[in-house]
């Protein structure tokens, strides 16, 4: 596994490092040591999926408050996603900040996102399969949001979402507290 730093402090990109012979190839895809080695105390405590039908599906911006955040790995199985973090971590050097990256079955890459960051992705190709990695159980009662196009932020959004559910389209406008 290999972990480039993205523009939000934690937020990793993690790729294969694969070992490839005539068969195809074997990579390792979660390795607690590589983890911890590259700053992620992370420990799998729910694993979920999400099915999408149709490209143009936008889900998020979906975080869990405190005092139960939900650091999670996100990798695309199956289509491809324009996959988004925002960090919403007041104590972050990178307060406020977005990051956007390509997660598809073909690149095989995912990312691993700290507690305290708003995650969403757009699909780009219909029949997307994401499978989420949580390091906290959910919490329905912890679970909030940001809204996708919230000026706040200013997420530049490879196209415009097709579907979107009412909750994640109208959530308030974020007040930034710095």
């Amino acid at each position: 596994m290999k972990f480039t730093p993205t523009d939000i402090a934690g937020v990793d990109l993690i790729t294969l490092e694969k070992h490839s012979d005539d068969r195809g190839f074997f990579a390792r895809s979660f390795c607690k040591k590589e983890l911890t080695d590259n700053g992620h105390d992370f420990a799998i405590d729910q694993a979920n999926l999400s099915f999408n039908h149709h490209a143009g599906t936008l889900r998020g911006m979906h975080y869990q408050a405190a005092p139960v955040g939900d650091p999670k790995i996100v990798r695309c199985i199956s289509g491809s996603i324009f996959d988004v973090v925002i960090d919403l971590r007041t104590d972050s050097p990178t307060y406020c900040q977005w990051v956007g990256v390509e997660l598809s079955a073909t690149n095989r890459n995912s990312l691993i996102i700290p507690a305290g960051c708003a995650h969403g992705f757009l699909t780009l190709k219909p029949d997307t399969e994401v499978l989420y990695l949580m390091g906290a159980p959910f919490v329905p009662d912890l679970a909030s949001g940001v809204r996708w196009n919230d000026p706040a932020f200013g997420i530049k959004w490879p196209q415009k979402p097709a579907i979107i559910n009412d909750r994640d389209a109208n959530y308030l406008d974020y007040e930034p507290t710095k």
